[in-house]
Protein backbone atom coordinates (compact mmCIF):
# COMPACT_ATOMS: atom_id res chain seq x y z
CA UNK A 1 0.00 0.00 0.00
CA UNK A 2 1.36 3.05 -1.08
CA UNK A 3 2.08 5.94 1.93
CA UNK A 4 0.08 8.85 2.44
CA UNK A 5 1.42 11.90 1.59
CA UNK A 6 0.48 15.68 2.29
CA UNK A 7 1.88 18.73 0.37
CA UNK A 8 1.66 21.89 1.99
CA UNK A 9 1.29 24.59 -0.67
CA UNK A 10 -1.13 24.91 -3.53
CA UNK A 11 1.09 26.55 -5.73
CA UNK A 12 1.99 25.61 -9.15
CA UNK A 13 5.26 22.98 -7.63
CA UNK A 14 2.76 21.88 -5.19
CA UNK A 15 -0.21 21.41 -7.00
CA UNK A 16 2.39 19.24 -9.66
CA UNK A 17 3.76 17.23 -7.07
CA UNK A 18 0.35 16.58 -5.50
CA UNK A 19 -0.72 15.21 -8.63
CA UNK A 20 2.10 13.40 -9.56
CA UNK A 21 1.93 11.92 -6.54
CA UNK A 22 -2.15 11.08 -6.61
CA UNK A 23 -1.48 9.69 -10.04
CA UNK A 24 1.50 7.06 -8.74
CA UNK A 25 -1.33 5.58 -5.93
CA UNK A 26 -0.38 7.71 -2.87
CA UNK A 27 -3.27 9.08 -1.16
CA UNK A 28 -2.47 12.88 -1.11
CA UNK A 29 -3.68 15.74 1.13
CA UNK A 30 -3.09 19.35 -0.73
CA UNK A 31 -2.92 22.20 1.85
CA UNK A 32 -4.09 25.51 0.67
CA UNK A 33 -3.46 28.32 2.75
CA UNK A 34 -6.06 30.22 1.63
CA UNK A 35 -9.79 28.31 2.45
CA UNK A 36 -11.64 30.12 -0.45
CA UNK A 37 -8.89 28.85 -2.73
CA UNK A 38 -9.18 25.74 -1.35
CA UNK A 39 -12.41 24.81 -1.66
CA UNK A 40 -12.21 26.55 -5.44
CA UNK A 41 -9.67 23.83 -6.18
CA UNK A 42 -11.89 20.76 -4.44
CA UNK A 43 -14.58 22.19 -6.81
CA UNK A 44 -12.97 22.65 -9.82
CA UNK A 45 -10.59 19.31 -9.90
CA UNK A 46 -8.24 21.63 -10.96
CA UNK A 47 -5.53 24.67 -10.18
CA UNK A 48 -7.17 27.74 -12.43
CA UNK A 49 -4.52 30.17 -11.52
CA UNK A 50 -1.22 27.87 -12.35
CA UNK A 51 -1.89 24.69 -13.60
CA UNK A 52 -6.03 25.33 -15.40
CA UNK A 53 -4.92 22.11 -18.30
CA UNK A 54 -4.58 19.63 -15.52
CA UNK A 55 -7.37 17.59 -13.79
CA UNK A 56 -6.68 16.40 -10.06
CA UNK A 57 -6.87 12.51 -9.44
CA UNK A 58 -9.58 11.49 -7.25
CA UNK A 59 -6.75 10.03 -4.76
CA UNK A 60 -5.75 13.82 -3.94
CA UNK A 61 -8.30 16.29 -1.74
CA UNK A 62 -7.49 19.51 -0.98
CA UNK A 63 -7.55 21.36 3.07
CA UNK A 64 -7.58 24.80 4.33
CA UNK A 65 -6.39 22.81 7.82
CA UNK A 66 -2.98 22.24 8.34
CA UNK A 67 -3.90 19.45 11.44
CA UNK A 68 -6.41 17.96 8.75
CA UNK A 69 -3.54 17.98 6.15
CA UNK A 70 -0.73 16.49 7.70
CA UNK A 71 -1.99 14.56 11.18
CA UNK A 72 -1.23 10.87 10.63
CA UNK A 73 0.51 11.55 7.77
CA UNK A 74 4.30 9.50 7.45
CA UNK A 75 5.45 11.94 4.63
CA UNK A 76 4.93 15.63 4.44
CA UNK A 77 5.98 18.07 1.51
CA UNK A 78 6.78 21.48 1.82
CA UNK A 79 6.07 23.59 -1.11
CA UNK A 80 5.63 27.17 0.04
CA UNK A 81 7.64 30.01 -1.67
CA UNK A 82 10.66 30.55 0.62
CA UNK A 83 9.89 33.56 2.72
CA UNK A 84 6.50 31.48 3.73
CA UNK A 85 8.28 28.16 4.14
CA UNK A 86 9.17 29.13 8.02
CA UNK A 87 5.73 29.71 9.27
CA UNK A 88 4.15 26.71 7.27
CA UNK A 89 6.25 24.61 9.27
CA UNK A 90 5.67 26.52 12.64
CA UNK A 91 1.91 25.80 11.94
CA UNK A 92 3.10 22.13 10.94
CA UNK A 93 5.29 20.78 13.50
CA UNK A 94 3.34 19.87 16.83
CA UNK A 95 0.49 18.24 14.26
CA UNK A 96 3.06 16.09 12.56
CA UNK A 97 3.31 12.39 13.73
CA UNK A 98 6.94 10.93 15.37
CA UNK A 99 9.29 10.43 13.00
CA UNK A 100 7.39 11.63 9.63
CA UNK A 101 9.61 12.85 7.20
CA UNK A 102 9.60 16.06 6.01
CA UNK A 103 10.39 17.03 2.26
CA UNK A 104 11.42 20.58 1.50
CA UNK A 105 10.48 21.34 -2.48
CA UNK A 106 11.44 24.88 -1.60
CA UNK A 107 14.23 26.35 -3.52
CA UNK A 108 15.62 29.83 -1.65
CA UNK A 109 17.41 31.00 1.33
CA UNK A 110 15.51 33.15 4.06
CA UNK A 111 15.95 36.45 4.01
CA UNK A 112 16.83 37.77 7.14
CA UNK A 113 19.18 34.91 8.55
CA UNK A 114 19.85 33.46 5.20
CA UNK A 115 19.47 30.06 6.13
CA UNK A 116 18.75 27.19 3.92
CA UNK A 117 15.24 25.76 4.19
CA UNK A 118 16.63 22.32 6.00
CA UNK A 119 17.92 24.62 8.22
CA UNK A 120 14.71 26.21 8.87
CA UNK A 121 12.99 23.17 8.80
CA UNK A 122 15.70 21.76 11.83
CA UNK A 123 14.82 24.83 13.83
CA UNK A 124 11.12 24.95 13.95
CA UNK A 125 10.37 21.09 14.36
CA UNK A 126 13.73 20.33 17.03
CA UNK A 127 15.80 18.17 14.97
CA UNK A 128 13.08 15.57 15.55
CA UNK A 129 12.18 14.60 11.68
CA UNK A 130 14.10 13.42 9.05
CA UNK A 131 14.32 16.30 6.53
CA UNK A 132 14.82 15.59 2.23
CA UNK A 133 15.58 17.85 -0.14
CA UNK A 134 13.79 17.77 -2.96
CA UNK A 135 15.76 19.65 -6.06
CA UNK A 136 16.77 19.57 -9.81
CA UNK A 137 15.96 20.88 -13.34
CA UNK A 138 11.99 20.68 -12.75
CA UNK A 139 9.31 22.65 -14.48
CA UNK A 140 6.32 22.43 -12.90
CA UNK A 141 3.91 22.52 -15.89
CA UNK A 142 6.13 19.55 -17.41
CA UNK A 143 5.83 17.34 -14.49
CA UNK A 144 2.22 17.90 -14.14
CA UNK A 145 1.91 16.83 -17.80
CA UNK A 146 4.25 13.87 -17.27
CA UNK A 147 7.15 14.84 -19.53
CA UNK A 148 10.43 12.88 -18.33
CA UNK A 149 11.48 14.67 -15.25
CA UNK A 150 15.05 13.74 -13.20
CA UNK A 151 16.05 15.47 -9.79
CA UNK A 152 17.60 14.64 -6.36
CA UNK A 153 16.44 13.46 -3.36
CA UNK A 154 18.87 14.66 -0.80
CA UNK A 155 19.44 13.95 2.72
CA UNK A 156 22.02 13.32 5.43
CA UNK A 157 19.55 10.27 6.65
CA UNK A 158 20.26 7.42 3.83
CA UNK A 159 17.17 5.77 4.83
CA UNK A 160 14.90 8.54 3.96
CA UNK A 161 16.08 9.52 1.33
CA UNK A 162 15.65 5.69 0.00
CA UNK A 163 11.81 5.99 0.84
CA UNK A 164 11.22 9.80 -0.66
CA UNK A 165 13.08 7.94 -3.79
CA UNK A 166 10.78 4.63 -4.25
CA UNK A 167 7.65 6.80 -3.17
CA UNK A 168 7.63 9.27 -5.03
CA UNK A 169 9.20 7.74 -8.00
CA UNK A 170 6.86 7.39 -11.59
CA UNK A 171 6.89 6.23 -15.19
CA UNK A 172 8.40 9.69 -16.02
CA UNK A 173 9.85 10.93 -13.01
CA UNK A 174 13.18 9.89 -12.02
CA UNK A 175 15.23 10.39 -8.48
CA UNK A 176 18.65 10.17 -7.86
CA UNK A 177 20.22 10.06 -4.14
CA UNK A 178 22.73 12.48 -2.55
CA UNK A 179 23.78 13.06 0.63
CA UNK A 180 25.36 16.38 -0.17
CA UNK A 181 22.23 18.68 1.17
CA UNK A 182 24.40 21.58 1.74
CA UNK A 183 25.76 21.45 -2.21
CA UNK A 184 21.98 20.76 -3.68
CA UNK A 185 20.39 23.57 -1.41
CA UNK A 186 22.88 26.23 -2.79
CA UNK A 187 22.79 25.26 -6.10
CA UNK A 188 19.38 25.53 -5.78
CA UNK A 189 18.93 29.13 -4.56
CA UNK A 190 21.85 30.62 -6.62
CA UNK A 191 20.56 29.46 -9.76
CA UNK A 192 17.18 31.84 -9.33
CA UNK A 193 20.36 34.62 -9.42
CA UNK A 194 21.94 33.67 -12.52
CA UNK A 195 18.89 33.20 -14.06
CA UNK A 196 17.61 36.96 -13.87
CA UNK A 197 21.40 38.05 -15.19
CA UNK A 198 20.37 34.96 -18.03
CA UNK A 199 16.99 37.07 -18.82
CA UNK A 200 18.88 40.39 -19.24
CA UNK A 201 21.51 39.02 -21.72
CA UNK A 202 18.12 37.59 -23.75
CA UNK A 203 16.55 40.82 -22.94
CA UNK A 204 19.31 43.02 -24.24
CA UNK A 205 19.90 40.75 -27.53
CA UNK A 206 23.46 39.94 -26.23
CA UNK A 207 23.64 36.70 -28.03
CA UNK A 208 24.43 32.91 -27.26
CA UNK A 209 27.62 33.76 -26.75
CA UNK A 210 27.45 35.85 -23.83
CA UNK A 211 24.56 33.32 -22.54
CA UNK A 212 26.84 30.38 -22.56
CA UNK A 213 29.68 32.04 -20.89
CA UNK A 214 27.26 33.72 -18.56
CA UNK A 215 25.72 30.40 -17.44
CA UNK A 216 29.50 28.88 -17.03
CA UNK A 217 31.08 31.47 -15.09
CA UNK A 218 27.34 31.28 -12.68
CA UNK A 219 28.24 27.66 -12.20
CA UNK A 220 31.47 29.00 -11.13
CA UNK A 221 30.23 31.36 -8.60
CA UNK A 222 27.35 29.04 -7.33
CA UNK A 223 29.75 26.41 -7.06
CA UNK A 224 32.74 28.77 -4.78
CA UNK A 225 29.99 29.82 -2.47
CA UNK A 226 28.35 26.19 -1.98
CA UNK A 227 32.08 24.87 -1.75
CA UNK A 228 33.22 27.24 0.87
CA UNK A 229 29.52 26.19 3.08
CA UNK A 230 30.52 22.92 3.09
CA UNK A 231 29.09 21.57 -0.32
CA UNK A 232 30.98 19.46 -2.57
CA UNK A 233 32.14 20.43 -6.12
CA UNK A 234 30.86 17.34 -8.09
CA UNK A 235 26.78 18.21 -6.62
CA UNK A 236 27.18 21.60 -8.87
CA UNK A 237 27.93 19.83 -11.55
CA UNK A 238 24.84 17.84 -11.32
CA UNK A 239 21.29 18.09 -11.26
CA UNK A 240 21.16 20.53 -8.75
CA UNK A 241 23.44 22.11 -9.87
CA UNK A 242 24.39 22.72 -13.85
CA UNK A 243 21.42 20.68 -14.58
CA UNK A 244 19.02 23.14 -12.96
CA UNK A 245 21.22 26.24 -13.94
CA UNK A 246 20.83 25.65 -17.12
CA UNK A 247 16.71 24.89 -17.22
CA UNK A 248 16.26 28.06 -15.43
CA UNK A 249 18.69 29.81 -17.58
CA UNK A 250 17.14 28.68 -20.92
CA UNK A 251 13.83 27.75 -20.68
CA UNK A 252 10.76 30.13 -21.15
CA UNK A 253 8.88 28.88 -18.24
CA UNK A 254 11.45 30.22 -15.75
CA UNK A 255 9.90 33.02 -13.32
CA UNK A 256 13.43 34.22 -12.69
CA UNK A 257 14.66 34.55 -16.61
CA UNK A 258 11.32 36.27 -17.48
CA UNK A 259 12.72 39.12 -14.72
CA UNK A 260 16.08 39.76 -16.14
CA UNK A 261 14.24 39.48 -19.59
CA UNK A 262 11.51 42.27 -18.75
CA UNK A 263 14.32 44.80 -16.61
CA UNK A 264 16.59 44.89 -20.00
CA UNK A 265 13.16 45.83 -21.83
CA UNK A 266 13.51 48.83 -19.35
CA UNK A 267 10.82 47.91 -17.31
CA UNK A 268 11.09 48.41 -13.22
CA UNK A 269 11.38 45.69 -10.58
CA UNK A 270 7.74 46.80 -8.78
CA UNK A 271 6.16 46.53 -12.55
CA UNK A 272 7.41 43.41 -13.13
CA UNK A 273 6.68 41.49 -10.17
CA UNK A 274 2.90 42.84 -9.78
CA UNK A 275 2.38 41.76 -13.44
CA UNK A 276 3.23 37.72 -12.37
CA UNK A 277 1.24 35.35 -10.65
CA UNK A 278 4.54 33.11 -9.15
CA UNK A 279 7.15 34.44 -7.08
CA UNK A 280 10.42 34.89 -8.65
CA UNK A 281 12.71 33.68 -5.77
CA UNK A 282 15.91 34.93 -7.07
CA UNK A 283 15.19 38.39 -6.00
CA UNK A 284 14.66 37.32 -2.41
CA UNK A 285 17.76 35.48 -2.76
CA UNK A 286 19.78 37.96 -4.21
CA UNK A 287 21.02 39.54 -1.13
CA UNK A 288 20.60 36.71 1.53
CA UNK A 289 22.88 34.91 -0.88
CA UNK A 290 25.28 37.76 -0.83
CA UNK A 291 25.51 37.84 2.68
CA UNK A 292 26.77 34.17 2.63
CA UNK A 293 29.42 35.10 0.09
CA UNK A 294 30.39 37.66 3.18
CA UNK A 295 30.03 35.61 5.74
CA UNK A 296 32.35 32.97 3.56
CA UNK A 297 35.17 35.23 2.05
CA UNK A 298 33.99 34.42 -1.37
CA UNK A 299 33.21 36.77 -4.45
CA UNK A 300 29.84 36.67 -6.39
CA UNK A 301 30.89 39.18 -8.91
CA UNK A 302 27.38 38.21 -11.46
CA UNK A 303 24.98 38.51 -8.10
CA UNK A 304 26.56 41.49 -6.96
CA UNK A 305 25.75 43.19 -10.31
CA UNK A 306 22.14 41.82 -10.13
CA UNK A 307 21.60 43.12 -6.80
CA UNK A 308 22.92 46.48 -8.17
CA UNK A 309 20.03 46.14 -10.78
CA UNK A 310 17.23 44.82 -8.66
CA UNK A 311 17.91 47.99 -6.03
CA UNK A 312 17.71 50.13 -8.84
CA UNK A 313 21.29 51.41 -8.00
CA UNK A 314 22.69 50.31 -11.96
CA UNK A 315 20.88 49.52 -15.23
CA UNK A 316 21.22 46.34 -16.95
CA UNK A 317 23.87 47.64 -19.09
CA UNK A 318 26.35 49.05 -16.97
CA UNK A 319 26.24 45.56 -14.89
CA UNK A 320 26.81 44.15 -17.97
CA UNK A 321 29.63 45.89 -18.99
CA UNK A 322 30.97 45.77 -15.23
CA UNK A 323 31.56 41.94 -15.80
CA UNK A 324 32.83 42.34 -19.10
CA UNK A 325 35.28 44.98 -17.48
CA UNK A 326 36.57 42.27 -14.26
CA UNK A 327 40.12 42.11 -14.45
CA UNK A 328 41.14 39.06 -16.61
CA UNK A 329 41.96 36.19 -14.33
CA UNK A 330 43.01 32.34 -15.23
CA UNK A 331 39.82 30.16 -15.17
CA UNK A 332 40.18 28.07 -12.53
CA UNK A 333 41.32 31.05 -9.95
CA UNK A 334 39.42 30.97 -6.85
CA UNK A 335 37.64 34.60 -8.11
CA UNK A 336 35.34 35.02 -10.99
Amino acid sequence: MATMVAVLGAGSWGTALAIHLGRTGHDVRLWARDRSFADELALRRANAIYLPDVTFPDSVSVTASIDAAVDGIPLVVCAVPSHGARAVVRLAASHLMPRAIVVSAVKGLEVDTHLRVSEIITQETGEAHPIVVLSGPSFAPEVAQELPTAILAASIDSEAAAVVQSEFRGPQFRLYASDDVVGVEIGAAMKNVIAIAAGVVEGLGLGHNALAALITRGLAEITRLACAAGGRRDTLAGLSGLGDLVLTCTGSLSRNRHVGVELARGRSLHDVLAGMKMIAEGVRTTGAALALGERYGVELPITTQMAEVLSGRTDVRTAVGALMLRRQRAETEAAG
